[in-house]
């Protein structure tokens, strides 16, 4: 049994920390409000950009997994000095840097995405991407610190409720048979990344010393289109056949003058408006986790979003 840091209780987060207490491991959870300890994970309140902080609770960590990440619109200021930090207490402590990264540091792309392509992203967003990977990098080169970064596509499956675009927006109405609008072209292709494989890759590169010091994309089921993919859950959910419609630029445009997430998205809505695909056959030559079939994806999914309204609902009809 080792003990192991994770920063941030998103869906990533919380997905990693139970998979290593699940594998007995000592995990500690950093969030700045906390949360009460469950089985296998003690959970602390600090503020990780704080560096003196961070190092302290990483003390004796076999690694740190970053899966913390500031809001959108707060990204230029509020990541530089939570990157810097992370890179302090993977310093001072000798663990290994886990970062879960995305793919806004590569920009648009006319081909599948590659761990081998330039992060030539010219956008705010895409460039403080790349900018945290290269910090943690050169230190990695300079034999600082041990990191590596995990990029994954947009997330799908249990856990992912608010930022997935295949989450709150889309399965509630697929299960209660509505029609469903989705971002951008419902017919691109594109590549969604399961959250447990997700933080599988965490946990088997963090062990692994042949993935430090370069990137890797997370197995990932192959692309499918926002049609396919509703199609599919609808299938699972037994409510078939779902319409699915395209979100009309103008409402985007004017949703964005309320809401901050919408109006950040702009930057990368050409993932959406044309194939967006990712290749993970460089992660799937050298290492053993493999993406979950699209079938277990899609059940585990209905039955999670399933049995999360029943919860809201039996937590409303105690309130009544």
């Amino acid at each position: 049994m080792t003990f192991h840091l994770v920063v941030g209780y998103g869906p990533a987060g919380a997905a990693t920390a139970r998979l290593l207490a699940g594998q007995g491991h000592e995990v500690r959870v950093v969030t700045r409000s906390g949360r009460p300890a469950e089985p296998g994970i003690e959970h602390l309140a600090l503020d990780a950009a704080n560096p003196e902080r961070l190092t302290e609770a990483a003390r004796g960590a076999a690694a740190v997994y970053n899966c913390a990440a500031p809001p959108l619109h707060r990204w230029a200021t509020e990541w530089p000095p939570l990157a810097s930090a992370l890179c302090a207490a993977a310093e001072a402590t000798g663990a290994v840097l886990v970062l879960l990264g995305n793919l806004y540091g590569y920009g648009p792309v006319d081909r599948p995405l590659t761990e081998d392509l330039p992060l030539a992203a010219t956008g705010p967003k895409g460039r403080v991407r790349a900018a945290i990977w290269d910090q943690a990098r050169t230190l990695h080169e300079t034999g600082r610190i041990r990191a590596v970064e995990v990029r994954a596509s947009d997330f799908f499956g249990p856990g992912v409720t608010d930022g997935g675009h295949l989450a709150a927006r889309v399965v509630p109405p697929i299960l209660a048979g509505k029609t469903v609008s989705v971002l951008g072209d419902p017919d691109a292709p594109h590549s969604w990344t399961y959250l447990p494989d997700v933080a599988a890759a965490l946990v088997e590169l963090a062990g692994d010393e042949r993935a430090w010091g370069r990137a890797w994309h997370v197995p990932t089921a192959p692309a499918r289109s926002a049609r396919e993919m509703v199609a599919g859950l609808a299938a699972e959910a037994k409510t078939t056949p779902i319409a699915v419609r395209q979100l009309p630029p103008a409402m985007l445009r004017l949703a964005g003058l309320f809401s901050p997430l919408l109006r950040e998205l702009r930057e990368v809505r050409y993932q959406f408006d044309r194939p967006f695909v990712m290749d993970a056959s460089a992660y799937e030559s050298v290492f053993a986790l493999r993406a979950t079939p699209v079938e277990e994806q899609f059940r585990a999914t209905v039955e999670w979003w399933r049995d999360r309204s029943q919860r809201l609902t039996a937590t409303a009809l105690k309130k009544v």
